[in-house]
């Protein structure tokens, strides 16, 4: 379960086409499940950042120049190729992020699903053939035409590599722009394995270039003057600095930052299929979603037998190896991500919440998991109930009326997705309606389709991703008007 497959690449840097080794400092990958280091290889340093966004910028005025069908013949062998090493893929993401064998094959579907859609919305011209305009002068006429940005720099994180890098890049390559990836730090394998193919998939060279390191070498990249679109996924912390660097240069710029999603559980909900809805919510993927539905507002006739089935669906979540296809449950990514859940943890009991059941690391196993975690009676003004915890952390309050809940939804800085259940798909529907979220489910787990926007309200982000919605991302708008 430590060794790295024999075929993979461990090159800090693709650029112009070519692997290069880094020349930054080393950087080690470590397995969550067992703790112990997978393999070290140099990062890329500062100069090869430069090299990197140049390499895209001699690429831009050809690649921009193709045709929509062109570039969805790319993004359609990518999508055949992530396909045909799906294997590889998935054993990646369980070594690296220790995601579950299911979550591992969800991932990879994902990635296959987004390149194969932006492949179809270019093969179709969907969002990228001229239009035109009508006008009220018959002595003029209009063409509206959609034009890449330039130089994208593609920031993501180490909770769904693979995913986010598939959910900017292919709209990013069918608009026409050309990109640096910068992966996170802690799980730079998946993405040298995607990027590999991506580059094996006839694209020129200096389209796709990636840089993989640490905080410094994204800075660098998001910074640099030649990038006209920054598309960041990570902490709200973060992705502010972005935001207030790039003003002063006008960058066009994506955040998916944060959240704290709810999920309403209804006073005619069927209570098992609620109760499944809030595990899924609060511990796929340990809770390391910005999307996790880590608060679960109950109607209080359903509240205690609600919270009683919680605990024991919790407690029987599995943990171990994550080939084994009987676990549910992966370790968080790193000991500084199971420390700072833990501290979380332990802010909510000393400010008087009553825990369920959970509350402690996995022992025995050497590596970085928390058990599941249920906590009830937080108030409303406590940190657990009101900040992002990224970790197996479910947070449950009553209320009495839909209006309460709703009110209680909202009643937060975060807006990315909420959830309802309740076996009246009309009351569920309006309650929906009233959510201040990107996002709202119904009687569904968080299923994410590449034809649905992706992102929030307030402090969730700007902009939106998937979609057509993700190709105007990467985009600018010209209208020209001639004489007829």
């Amino acid at each position: 379960m430590n060794a790295a497959p024999d075929s993979l690449r461990t090159d800090g840097a693709a650029i112009d086409g070519t692997w290069r080794t880094g020349a930054g400092a080393m950087l080690p990958v470590v397995n969550p499940v067992t703790g112990a280091e997978i393999l070290s290889f140099p990062a890329a340093g500062i100069a090869q950042v430069d090299e990197a966004v140049a390499s895209a910028r001699r690429a831009l005025p050809d690649w921009r120049s193709t045709t929509p069908a062109e570039r969805g013949a790319c993004l359609r062998r990518i999508a055949e190729q992530v396909r045909d090493a799906r294997g590889q893929l998935e054993a990646l993401q369980r070594l690296c992020n220790g995601k579950p064998a299911a979550e591992a094959r969800t991932d990879v579907d994902d990635v296959i699903a987004t390149f194969a859609y932006y492949a179809d919305l270019c093969e179709r011209g969907a969002g990228l053939a001229p239009q035109a305009v009508a006008l009220p002068d018959a002595s003029a006429g209009a063409q509206l035409q959609y034009v890449p940005l330039g130089v994208a720099a593609l920031v993501v994180p180490w909770n769904f590599p693979m995913v986010t890098t598939a959910w900017k890049l292919a709209p990013a390559l069918a608009a026409g722009c050309t990109v640096v990836l910068k992966p996170s730090e802690l799980t730079p394998l998946a993405e040298i394995a995607l990027i590999d193919i991506v580059l094996r998939s006839g694209l020129p060279p200096g389209v796709v270039n990636l840089v993989c390191g640490a905080g410094a070498i994204g800075a660098a990249l998001v910074g640099h003057p030649d990038v006209a679109k920054i598309s960041f996924t990570g902490s709200n912390a973060t992705g502010q600095r972005i935001l207030q660097a790039s003003g002063s240069r006008l960058q066009r710029v994506s955040l998916e930052l944060g959240g704290k999603s709810s999920l309403i559980v209804l006073d005619d909900a069927d209570l098992d299929a609620a109760v499944a809805l809030a595990v899924g919510g609060a511990f796929y993927n340990a809770g390391q979603m910005c999307s996790a539905t880590s608060r679960t507002l109950v109607a209080r006739p359903l509240y205690e037998a609600f919270v009683e089935r919680l605990v024991v669906a919790a407690q029987a979540l599995r943990h171990g190896d994550p080939a084994d296809p009987a676990v549910d449950l992966g370790p968080l990514i790193s000991a500084a991500q199971r420390d700072g859940v833990l501290a979380r943890i332990e802010r909510g009991l000393a400010d008087g919440a009553r825990l369920r059941c959970g509350g402690r690391a996995l022992d025995g196993a050497g590596g970085f998991a928390v058990q599941p975690t249920v906590f009830t009676d937080a108030t409303h003004a406590d940190a657990l109930w009101r900040e992002e915890i990224f970790g197996p952390v479910a947070c449950v309050q009553p209320f009495d009326q839909d209006a309460d809940a709703v009110a209680l939804v909202n009643d937060s800085d975060f807006g990315l997705v909420a959830s309802v259940a309740s076996t009246d798909r009309e009351r569920a529907q309006r309650v929906a309606a009233q959510l201040e979220v990107g996002t709202a489910w119904v009687n569904l787990p968080q299923l994410v389709f590449p034809q649905t926007a992706w992102g929030g309200f307030k402090r969730s982000g700007l902009g939106r991703e998937l979609g057509p919605w993700g190709l105007q991302a990467f985009q600018e708008l010209r209208h020209v008007i001639s004489a007829r």
